[in-house]
């Protein structure tokens, strides 16, 4: 039986995993919390060309959640960058 246990879990594994689908991922999950400006940007490409190679190498799914993620990622930007600007700022450091 552990003969047959082992070749199942080889016939699961991908020899081509698609790199790209996953680094946009991690740049996408990574990015909601710290330097979503850079990330958030670097996902979506990632995702886009993992996108591409989905064909040969899988990972659509990845690849997607990459972009959403990395377009998730800019929007946070956004709204923090909204709040900074709506509460004055950064101004208070600087006197008053």
């Amino acid at each position: 039986m552990s003969g047959h246990s082992t070749s199942g879990m080889h016939s699961h594994a991908r020899s081509g995993t698609n790199g790209l689908a996953i680094a946009g991922l991690v740049c996408g999950i990574i990015g909601l919390l710290f330097f979503n400006v850079v990330l958030g940007p670097l996902a979506i490409i990632f995702g886009v060309v993992g996108r591409r190679q989905a064909a040969a190498k899988g990972g659509a799914g990845m690849a997607k959640a990459a972009i959403v993620l990395g377009i998730v990622d800019l929007v946070v930007f956004a709204v923090l960058l909204a709040v900074a600007a709506s509460s004055g700022g950064f101004t208070w450091y600087i006197g008053g």
